[in-house]
């Protein structure tokens, strides 16, 4: 199967690691997809895939996407374009995780939480899955947290993270995300979601 993620639904993929612990590499939204999509389903997975925030998920049999990309160029275009998409994600993943900071990592990956769902304020997000996204303990996402609720940028609610002030989120976030985003339009223009697409 392929699954769509729509509206607030987020996937993610893990990566296991010989401690027990699975480490998060990228988020997928509204503007992708999960499953077979590259291999036609037929190899086998190096990765997880979990649910980050529940919701609707459209789903396609991978052999229906596959006979429809057999008679369209422009979809097998799409989705050969879109895997390079998620090819720079994990490129970049890799920077971000050797040179930006935990600060900054926590602040980019709210963002682009908040970017691939509906572009609410509030994410569900737990500081133990915080923690696998960062590959860090929960006591160290903790304190990343309490230092943005002090300076007001943050506010915790039961399983889920109250953005208020998005400007001074993404002022101490990397690049990263940015990075993402534009090369999205340059390879996929239109996907990637902004908040003028949210907005129609």
């Amino acid at each position: 199967m392929v699954y769509f993620p729509c509206g607030q639904s987020l996937a993610s993929y893990l990566v296991p690691n010989e401690d027990g612990r699975d480490v998060e590499t990228i988020l997928v939204g509204r503007e992708g997809a999960v499953g077979g999509i590259v291999s036609e389903g037929y190899l086998p997975a190096y990765t997880r895939i979990a649910v980050k925030f529940g919701g609707s998920f459209a789903r396609l049999p991978v052999g229906r996407l596959e006979a429809a990309k057999t008679t369209s160029r422009a979809l097998r275009s799409v989705f050969s374009r879109y895997a390079d998409c998620l090819l720079a994600q994990i490129f970049q993943s890799t920077a971000c995780n050797a040179i930006h900071s935990i600060e900054q990592r926590t602040a980019k990956w709210i963002v682009s939480a908040i970017e691939r769902t509906d572009g609410e304020e509030i994410v569900p997000l737990t500081h133990e899955q915080l923690a696998t996204l960062l590959g860090v303990g929960r006591s160290y996402a903790s304190r990343v947290i309490q230092t943005f609720k002090a300076e007001g940028i943050l506010q915790t609610r039961r399983g889920s993270i109250l953005v208020r002030d998005r400007e001074a989120l993404e002022a101490r976030a990397c690049l990263c995300n940015e990075s993402v985003k534009n090369h999205f339009e340059e390879v996929l223009r239109g996907v990637y979601p902004t908040e003028e697409a949210a907005g129609s």
